[in-house]
């Protein structure tokens, strides 16, 4: 999680779009198999989340910074 405090707001995005993909790509490969690691799933979407949650944390605190 210290890394993701250290990226920017558009390294965030891009880290969260190329996850979705990847996340995307598992669940298209994994419907026909059984033999998939299903844990690999539920940890790329707990990174989704992380990163969301760090850019809404940025985003409330620019706002408390203006105001």
């Amino acid at each position: 999680m210290a890394d993701m405090k250290d990226q920017t707001i558009e390294e965030l995005h891009k880290g969260i779009a190329d996850k979705r993909e990847a996340l995307r790509i598992f669940r298209h490969m994994s419907a026909g198999s059984r033999s998939r690691n299903v844990r690999e799933g539920r940890s790329v979407r707990k990174e989704i989340a992380r990163m969301l949650t760090e850019l809404r944390a940025r985003t409330i605190a620019s706002k408390g910074k203006t105001n």
